[in-house]
């Protein structure tokens, strides 16, 4: 048997639902930080060695970052987590 749901939410509602925080600040500030420093490259090199500073961890840092959003969301998903985003105590 195969049942297919179909929930159409903004993507605000999706996030207070899957129990995510608000990183809408964060982000603000991050994309302004990162705006600034990119005014100031003027070749790849530059670029290269900005974006080592901003991911130490490069690729991997940003798989390991992937991995730990997918396990999170699988969790809420699967009831694991309770609309807080903690875990559910066992009655």
């Amino acid at each position: 048997m195969k049942v297919q749901v179909e929930v159409e939410c903004s993507p605000e509602e999706a996030r207070r639902f899957l129990g995510l925080p608000d990183v809408t600040k964060a982000n603000e500030v991050y994309v302004d930080a990162l705006s600034k420093a990119m005014q100031g490259v003027g070749s790849f090199d530059q670029l290269q060695e900005m974006s080592k500073q901003v991911a130490p961890m490069g690729e991997f840092g940003l798989k390991l970052f992937q991995q730990l959003m997918e396990s999170g969301a699988a969790m809420a998903l699967s009831g694991v987590l309770n609309p807080q985003g903690k875990p559910k105590k066992d009655n």
